[in-house]
């Protein structure tokens, strides 16, 4: 078979850029046909591993699945910032490879950007004068290459698999001539800033969005349907007045606070935690059917308004339809005889002045917690009436149709901007189509993108965990 009797097919999304005029055989089946002039090697031709300690002095690098590698925030004292003694930390030059062994296969790894201390549960391995690293952190992170590293990843359980220095050497990668690792690399560093404005662009305008949503929820259910309503004093900063014939009543008064533990998920049970709840709206995502807590959670029923105490600024607050188990930094707040309906609850709750005011009562500056001790003295007003509740919900649900519409539109763009991103980075690093006739854009202001996805405010548990795991 001659070279050019080979043929690709790039994505579809991709078909604006061309393939190289001739491939020839990998012979690695996550690879496919490579261009001609590539080459395959093994990890070991491309880097040596650096095992360096004693450089106590130098700032500590992190290793993020969303950031890659990045200097590591010293001013907070979360639990994964209180480090082991220095002198066992692996030094990083600027410009090596650091990946965490148990989370490669997930996209851990990235270049350096500065020397600087890796934790010594990693690995850092040196590029050699011919090797542009940024070109293989893009490949690294592909989903074909992931797969391979879980394949060359080994360990007792599949979940605790580690991919050592011998292994990840043993691997083999693409090979473009190192003049075109960097434009492949310069052109996707271009891409990755445009896409990241545009991202970051799509998401300001979600913020406008959900604050005139919040705004018409917040006026409905402090105000109610009927604005013309007599109001009456309450003699409270942060509500002054409500219509006349609400009742006003502590919230400990309207609910329980569910506090029963378990260690175990019964079959048909579902499986909360804080990053399953979107802010603001209270839609779950399931997690996937391999579900596993190491400490005891909370045990909730139908229909129980579960309240996310920590950083209670990010809105999760939710009412699941079936019976579960959530993770204690949710209180579980179970209707009594005297609340309002359920849905009102919830909504209320998740409303912009009730989420300000306990914002404010929060401690703690990396994780801002509230309490139940100041969240159920808090006044809660509501119609007496269950058809006025329910009047209220209808009048929301018609007044932010329209805007939540143009919210879910945006959402559903970005996230078909980022699909693009990812398949245009797996089609150019495995030679599936060719950047070197694209004209580079100059840096701007805009952010790197993973800059871009540090805005997210969720809760990234695999972030927060890295460290703290690779250590044990």
């Amino acid at each position: 078979m001659t070279a050019r009797a080979l043929t690709v097919a790039p994505s579809a999304e991709c078909k604006g850029l061309a393939p190289y005029a001739s491939y020839r055989d990998s012979g690695l089946p996550w690879l496919g046909a490579i261009p001609s002039h590539w080459d395959v090697r093994r990890n070991g031709r491309l880097f040596a591993e650096r095992v360096e300690t004693g450089f106590e002095d130098l700032p500590i690098l992190e290793v993020s699945l969303r950031t890659g590698v990045r200097v590591r925030d010293m001013e907070n004292g979360a639990r994964k910032q209180q480090m082991a003694d220095r002198s066992k930390y692996k030094r990083a030059a600027k410009g090596d490879i650091a990946y965490n062994m148990m989370r490669m296969w997930q996209g851990a790894v990235g270049v350096a950007p500065e020397d600087g201390l890796i934790s010594p549960a990693y690995v850092v391995a040196r590029p050699f004068p011919e090797v542009d690293p940024r070109y293989f952190t893009y490949l690294f992170r592909t989903p074909a290459y992931m797969r391979e590293v879980n394949k060359f990843s080994r360990g007792i359980v599949s979940d605790r698999n580690r991919l050592y220095w011998d292994e990840f050497k043993q691997m083999p990668s693409a090979f473009p001539p190192t003049g075109e690792q960097t434009r492949i690399a310069d052109s996707l560093d271009a891409h990755g800033r445009l896409t990241a404005r545009l991202i970051r662009n799509k998401r300001r305008l979600i913020g406008l969005l959900n604050e005139q949503k919040q705004a018409i929820i917040n006026r409905a259910v402090t105000r109610g349907v009927n604005l013309d309503a007599p109001m009456k004093p309450t003699g409270i900063d942060w509500m002054p007045e409500v219509p006349a014939h609400w009742e006003v009543k502590r919230l400990k008064t309207l609910v329980r606070n569910v506090t029963e533990q378990t260690n175990a998920l019964h079959e048909g049970e579902t499986y909360i935690a804080l990053e399953h709840v979107k802010s603001w709206t209270g839609e779950i995502t399931p997690p996937g059917d391999d579900i596993a807590f190491d400490s005891q959670v909370k045990r909730f029923a139908s229909g129980d308004v579960l309240f996310g105490k920590l950083r209670p600024y990010l809105a999760k607050v939710t009412r699941p339809e079936q019976a579960g188990v959530c993770v204690g930094e949710f209180l579980v707040l179970r209707s009594t005889k005297e609340a309002p309906m359920a849905e009102f609850l919830e909504v209320k709750l998740r409303s912009k002045t009730i989420v300000d005011i306990v914002n404010s009562s929060t401690f703690g500056a990396k994780m801002p917690r509230a309490e139940w001790g100041f969240i159920g003295n808090l006044r809660f007003a509501y119609p007496p009436s269950q058809e006025e509740q329910a009047e209220i919900l209808d009048s929301i649900a018609s007044e932010t149709r329209a805007v939540s519409t143009a919210i879910s539109r945006t959402e559903n763009e970005i996230t078909l901007i980022s699909e693009y991103r990812e398949r245009l980075i797996a089609d150019v690093v495995t030679g599936k189509l060719d950047l070197r006739h694209i004209e580079i854009a100059a840096p701007g202001d805009e952010p790197a993108i993973d800059e871009d996805d540090a805005l997210d405010e969720d809760l990234d548990a695999a972030d927060t965990e890295d460290l703290a795991e690779a250590e044990d």
